[in-house]
């Protein structure tokens, strides 16, 4: 959605000039660009500049098995990453919260009792639903962001720095350190490339996982495309605190998260249930009072599994209940191994004051 709210924060990515306007047509009053497209669900800010470096994101490819379309309640994975951030970043209602990278919008959705004033910027388009209509979003680029300087307290960025190249990294945080202001915090979740020896358990975990795709047990195409967008521009701890102090920024708070458990349970428990909600999808479309119709392509087949398992988390108890006796076994994951100094880690970043 498009708030009276938002439109009084924005400004020009490419000057940082006033806009004036209506959301369909918006004009920088110190550059003169024009900025238009996406209302009323959301405004289009994108930058007046060709960056060479283009995110596959961007790709529809990327998002056919639709998982973006409509938002669930957290469970698993992003139910950790959820209670982390919530733990680390606490904003409260005074606080204005900028979500960088935000997907389909899913984090804000459901972190709407913070009562915060909130925002949700991408790069790519592909907005849940329900954050089209409940959440404040923008389609912009995170090395220009449409604001000005120290318009918010908070920031958080989940899954996302890992996409980045190290120049890329550097202009995104930079940005981010502007438009917080003084002492303002932001929350990331990525990793690092060097992992402790206990990763070790996770590369064997993997490895299984291969070999039950072999075997056509679990299907995990989509993951691999996911994650040939990954860059990986962080060496090792060290070399985030030395881009976090070049940018601006201090390391408050960290914490290591080597999902061995969660490893088992979304990479291989989780992929097997999916391959076989699409291979009943699949048979569905074969039985012969629908034989009129064309098969279901692999990719459409995903699709349905995923829109089925939605639709069986919301009307069943049992499988909610389920599913959190899960989460719980994978936040142990965080509990156990989490002051190991590992790849994927949370991390509290504070805005430095500016030097006099």
């Amino acid at each position: 959605m498009i708030s009276e709210r938002l439109l009084a924060l924005v400004r020009c990515p490419d000057c940082h000039g006033a806009l004036s306007g209506t959301p369909d047509v918006l004009v920088c009053q110190s550059c003169g660009h024009r900025f238009g497209g996406g209302a009323p669900a959301y405004l289009d800010l994108r930058p007046h500049v060709d960056f060479d470096e283009r995110t596959k994101y961007l790709d529809e490819a990327l998002h056919a098995d639709a998982r973006h379309e409509r938002v669930s309640p957290p469970f698993l994975g992003s139910k950790v990453r959820n209670d982390m951030l919530r733990a680390f970043l606490a904003p409260g209602p005074d606080d204005r919260v900028l979500d960088l990278g935000c997907g389909s919008g899913r984090t804000l959705l459901w972190n709407r009792d913070w009562r915060s004033a909130t925002a949700g910027i991408d790069i790519a388009p592909f907005f849940a639903e329900e954050a089209r209509a409940g959440v404040d979003l923008l389609l912009g680029d995170l090395r220009r962001l449409p604001f000005a300087d120290g318009t918010f307290t908070k920031a958080f960025s989940l899954d996302v720095l890992e996409h980045l190249s190290p120049d890329a990294l550097h202009a995104m945080l930079s940005e981010a350190a502007r438009v917080l202001a003084p002492g303002g915090q932001l929350f990331v979740y990525t990793h690092v490339r060097k992992n402790a020896r206990i990763a070790v358990a996770l590369k064997w975990i993997n490895g299984l996982a291969r070999r039950l795709e072999r075997a056509g047990l679990i299907d995990l195409r989509q993951e691999r495309l996911r994650k040939s967008d990954h860059l990986n521009p962080l060496a090792d701890i060290p070399d985030l605190r030395r881009v976090a102090a070049a940018t601006g920024f201090r390391i408050r708070k960290i914490r290591y998260y080597t999902p061995i458990a969660g490893g088992v349970i979304e990479n291989i428990l989780m992929r097997m249930a999916e391959r076989q909600l699409a291979r009943r999808a699949q048979k569905n479309a074969r039985a012969p009072e629908k034989m009129a119709s064309a098969a279901l392509s692999d990719e459409d087949a995903l699709k349905a599994a995923r829109t089925a398992g939605k639709q069986h988390i919301a009307r069943s108890p049992a499988l909610r209940a389920t599913l959190s006796l899960a989460t719980a076994v994978m936040k142990l994951d965080v509990v156990l191994f989490g002051t190991i100094e590992s790849g994927p880690f949370f991390a509290l970043l504070e805005r430095l004051e500016p030097h006099p």
